[in-house]
């Protein structure tokens, strides 16, 4: 009996009786204690008489020893987790009189059962111990192979290529049972089995004398996939891609992909003239939009039908429809536990590494799915997250990104600190380059089908004397009446604004409110009107955008001082310096007039005959080439034909070729030093500026060349002492950030029409 320990007994028999933790856990221990009898039950054929160790090795003599106690370890974890997922879930709990009787029934079979559990304990230790005292030959092949059963002993090996062994062997000793996944390993807390997982399975641990080794299953490589990328011609199979989204946040996205379907394919077909020389293989793709996932997900998704961010969801969807269009292979899932499926995580909390080889070229996903993915993966999430690809909507500043820095440097927020290379980060809009700009499409294809249809009159549409207001719920209009009563006096002012069943929105007398509009029908809205109004809030969302490619004009306020993270609670926390001078910048600095225009507020002159001059402004619709189905496709073949994040070498993806040094003056950042230039900050050619002769090419003699302290300016140069700098961490380089004392050392390129992401050589 000494295979078990008195106490496994002991709170087996307590266990039985506890009535508090409810009827759910008492039915499930039983079915454990059954499944632990199954396991223990000796078949018949397995008592007649054999040779002892006939054909078998002491490993696999030593076995069932093991096998009943990590039966039992294992049990008490599971009886934990019963208990603690019974609490969660709040079950309702049974009437008095039913768990009366079912208690009065358990008490009743209690004795035979713990009988059972005894003489069935005791035949499998008398057939261990005769197994034990056998004699047994080892064969040849025997001589090497690890001792893993009773007679088990094993020492931590030194072995300077695995310096951290006998530190990850002792917190296991200690740990092993903090979590489900290292039983699930095979870990019973003996240091044999410590070592095997620690070689096997991590690569903490030199292999076992012997015994085969190869790279732990999740670092070997997967079949090679070579199917080329093909450019689809329907969306259709995308539809059953997502068909597990639920709710109204699934129920958008899918219908946006439809409404836009025309659109997409027609550009999928100029995508395919274009590029027949630049046809990439075929990539496995996830995307999993952490923020819809769990009791969050069901919150943001309840927002959708109350006037929430859409934003987000126009990004994957559009996202979706362009890896599809593409001809790449898409699993979609907002599950967490469908995510641990498809990428093989082991059960249990995350701290081990994942069963296989990751099967996903590119996993896209969000700030919080990055964290789920962490406690998923275990170590693997770092042998993997080169494949990451971040949808971030306002941008991951690198001073942010790199913990260490960030923490003693000031830059230390909840969103950074993942190490990630700054370009894997995609952003909504393209205002910080030091993240790759994804974006998404305007609603163009609405114009294209209601011109096929004549439902509306050639040349430019005809509009209405009216305005929308931007802003789906109340308070965002909350002390701008007197802005509002401006505009009103000149246009037929209307609103969108959420009201809950059985309220009203509180707006002025003088709006008309229609509720909360079907995309379809907020669209139509914006066709007759000839002003979007812009209150302020919300900050960079894509309906400025769609209003100007369906002929709007779009009235936002100036904000003076700017915004940022030390004066609004909005960028409060969020990893970047960015000033943000008005509701959205994009339109402002990319698009401005005629179709956008950008007023103080708060100047009743301002606003007067700014209106005044919109009126007598005709504009046609309008869409950047950047936010049109074909101009994403474009952007997105581009960055999965070309951005490697897993390559150790520097990237050479723009060409050098592109490059145009700047020298920027006190103060300024690289990403104002190039947009004064007329061009555009690229991070990716940092590297060919870090080296003491682009000091000399620039006419800069140096005193010193400072390469010990780290500082995301650099490389730079600073006029007192003539001191040049080098960046020693390529995490750092950084077209955002200046200082009072250094002028920095910018790599600027040019890009293509309409087209801030690629250069004019980039396809």
């Amino acid at each position: 009996m000494g295979l078990v320990r008195p106490t496994s007994r002991l709170w087996i028999m307590r266990f039985t009786l506890r009535p508090r933790s409810g009827c759910l856990v008492l039915c499930l221990s039983v079915s454990l204690l059954t499944l632990l009898l199954q396991s223990l039950w000796v078949p018949p054929e397995m008592t007649r008489e054999e040779p002892a160790g006939a054909g078998r090795s002491p490993e696999e003599q030593g076995h069932h020893g093991n096998g009943v106690r990590r039966l039992a370890l294992r049990l008490e974890a599971l009886s934990s987790q019963v208990q603690r997922l019974a609490r969660e879930r709040d079950t309702p709990q049974p009437a008095k009189e039913e768990l009366t009787n079912l208690l009065q029934s358990l008490r009743q079979d209690q004795e035979g059962l713990v009988r059972s559990v005894e003489r069935e304990l005791q035949r499998m230790a008398q057939k261990l111990e005769s197994l034990g005292h056998q004699p047994h030959t080892p064969r040849p092949q025997d001589d090497h192979r690890p001792q893993t059963g009773l007679r088990e002993v094993c020492e931590v090996p030194e072995d300077p290529v695995y310096p951290h062994c006998a530190e990850k062997v002792e917190f296991l000793q200690a740990r092993w049972d903090s979590d489900l996944c290292y039983a699930f390993y095979g870990v019973d807390g003996t240091t044999c089995s410590i070592l095997t997982y620690l070689s096997e399975r991590e690569d903490f641990c030199p292999p076992h004398p012997g015994r085969n080794h190869s790279a732990p299953p999740w670092h070997q490589q997967p079949r090679t996939h070579k199917e080329k990328a093909e450019v689809r011609t329907t969306l259709r199979p995308l539809y059953e891609v997502f068909g597990g989204i639920q709710g109204p946040a699934g129920r958008f996205i899918r219908s946006r992909v439809e409404r836009l379907s025309s659109c997409w394919i027609k550009a999928g077909h100029r995508i395919r003239e274009n590029t027949t020389k630049t046809t990439s293989l075929q990539k496995r793709v996830l995307l999993y939009p952490g923020v819809l996932s769990g009791g969050a997900g069901q919150r943001f998704g309840a927002m959708v039908d109350q006037g929430g961010p859409l934003g987000e969801l126009v990004q994957w969807a559009d996202l979706s429809a362009s890896l599809f269009i593409l001809g790449h292979n898409l699993t979609f899932t907002t599950s967490q536990n469908h995510l641990h499926s498809v990428i093989g995580a082991a059960p249990g909390k995350g701290s081990c590494p994942i069963q296989m080889p990751l099967p996903f070229d590119l996993i896209y996903t969000d700030y919080h799915g990055l964290a789920h993915l962490q406690g998923a993966m275990g170590l693997a999430f770092q042998h993997y997250q080169c494949r990451f690809r971040i949808l971030d909507s306002f941008g991951t500043e690198p001073a942010f990104n790199l913990g260490t820095y960030a923490r003693s440097h000031g830059y230390n927020t909840l969103w950074g600190s993942w190490r990630l290379q700054p370009l894997q980060y995609m952003t909504m809009f393209p205002h910080t380059p030091d993240n790759s700009f994804l974006g998404f499409v305007s609603e163009e294809a609405m114009v294209e089908q209601e011109e096929r249809e004549e439902e509306v009159e050639p040349g430019p549409y005809r509009k209405d004397n009216t305005a929308v207001v931007y802003g789906k719920q109340d308070y965002m209009w909350q002390g701008k009446e007197r802005y509002l009563e401006l505009i009103s006096r000149e246009l037929e002012t209307h609103g969108t604004v959420y009201q809950p069943p059985g309220h009203s929105a509180q707006l002025p007398s003088n709006i008309i409110n229609h509720g909360l509009l079907t995309q379809d029908q907020f669209l139509q809205l914006l066709r007759r009107a000839k002003v979007f109004v812009g209150l302020g809030f919300p900050y960079e969302g894509p309906a400025p955008l769609e209003a100007i490619a369906l002929g709007c004009v779009f009235l936002q306020p100036r904000f003076q001082p700017p915004r940022s993270s030390e004066n609004s609670d909005f960028y409060k926390g969020k990893p970047t310096t960015r000033q943000v001078s008005s509701q959205h910048p994009y339109a402002e600095e990319f698009i401005g007039k005629p179709y956008v225009w950008t007023v103080d507020m708060t100047n009743t002159t301002d606003v007067q005959e700014t209106v005044r001059a919109i009126l007598r402004t005709e504009v046609k619709p309008f869409t950047p080439r950047e936010f049109t189905s074909e101009g994403m496709l474009e952007r997105v073949h581009a960055y999965i034909t070309h951005q490697d994040f897993c390559s150790v070498s520097f990237p050479t993806w723009p060409p050098e070729s592109a490059l145009r040094i700047h020298l920027g003056p006190l103060g300024q950042s690289c990403v104002s030093v190039c947009r004064r230039a007329s061009l555009v900050c690229e991070p990716a050619l940092f590297h060919h500026l870090n080296n003491p002769a682009v000091f000399t090419r620039l006419g800069l003699s140096c005193s010193s060349m400072d390469q010990e302290v780290d500082n995301h300016l650099f490389p730079a140069y600073s006029p007192w002492g003539r001191r040049c700098g080098l960046q020693r961490e390529r995490l750092l380089f950084s077209c955002a950030g200046s200082d009072p004392v250094h002028r920095r050392l910018c790599p600027c390129r040019a890009h293509r029409a309409g087209q801030v992401a690629l250069c004019p050589d980039c396809l």
